[in-house]
């Protein structure tokens, strides 16, 4: 039976994970800020995400150590949030580190999680592991910091992924419920200029990302984790309206977004920002995408 520990294993990701590995000959132990627990088959482990406690005995002997911890970053910029989106990140990495480092029998294997974001606005080109370009800015420097917090760490005993995610869709969690309700709604055209890129991924994906990586011990550093096909924000709306059978969309333009951002209490950078990431790693190791194209991951998501 292999053990897989979920740190911040409550949200959409965490969940999907969990609700994979379920199905499988797995223990499954998630870290979590509330109380510790069994429910469904899943031990919940308390921790604060920032100090050794009693949680690190369940570290000792895993096979797989999953890092989800972090602030969303759907909220306003803040200095308040600001602050939190840097320590939830930058701390739970950092005491997991500390943890496995005092595992008389460490984990085979840590998987942080990081973000696609990490590279600059780009319509121009497509940014990979290898000639991909970070650009500057807050978001930019929470991702350089985290993974520079991941990779302090020298474990000997222990391989090491960063999962650079791109926007993961699902049927049950992420952004496809409030992208479904503003197609539903009419407003269901172009975002801004509609030329900024989407990097996207459908959770099957990413949950068999995580097994693919698992299984492959050559697997090693920073991996894009997003469809190779990224696609301007235009047509990827139009393939939502598409899956929903909705004909037409009215298009937002920046500053209705920006109004609405205010009002929602979240940032225009979520939307606006043109990500064209590609996992050439990923694809180069031999992984194969059961939901390559948006519109057959769409239509499977809105069915």
């Amino acid at each position: 039976m292999k053990k897989i520990i979920i740190a911040g294993g409550t949200g959409f990701l965490g969940t999907s994970l969990a609700n994979h590995y379920s199905n499988q000959d797995t223990e499954i132990i998630i870290l979590t800020r509330g109380k510790s627990k069994i429910r469904g088959g899943i031990q919940y482990e308390s921790w604060d995400g920032k100090t050794i406690g009693s949680w690190i005995k369940v570290i000792d002997n895993s096979d797989i150590v999953i890092n989800l911890n972090g602030k969303s970053v759907d909220c306003r910029y803040t200095k308040k949030n600001k602050s939190l989106i840097y320590s939830t990140r930058l701390e739970s990495t950092n005491i997991l580190g500390q943890a496995i480092l005092q595992c008389n029998t460490p984990p085979k294997l840590w998987i942080n999680s990081a973000s696609a974001t990490i590279y600059r606005h780009s319509v121009d080109k497509e940014m990979d592991e290898y000639t991909g370009e970070f650009g500057e800015g807050f978001s930019i420097d929470v991702c350089q910091k985290w993974e520079a917090a991941f990779n302090q760490f020298e474990l000997k005993q222990t391989r090491k992924v960063i999962l650079r995610t791109g926007i993961v869709l699902g049927k049950s969690g992420g952004p496809m419920k409030p992208l479904k309700m503003l197609a539903k709604l009419g407003f269901g055209g172009k975002q801004g200029s509609g030329e900024q890129y989407v990097s996207w991924l459908h959770e099957y994906d990413f949950v068999n990302i995580i097994d693919f990586i698992a299984s492959n011990q050559d697997i090693n550093g920073a991996y894009n984790i997003t469809a190779p096909t990224p696609l301007p924000n235009s047509d990827f709306m139009k393939a939502i309206r598409q899956a929903l059978k909705i004909r037409v969309g009215i298009s937002m333009p920046r500053w209705l977004l920006e109004l609405g951002a205010i009002i929602t209490g979240t940032e225009t950078e979520l939307i606006l920002k043109s990500r064209r990431v590609v996992p050439a790693k990923l694809l180069e190791a031999g992984y194969h995408f059961k939901f390559k194209e948006i519109n057959k991951a769409l239509f499977n998501l809105c069915g």
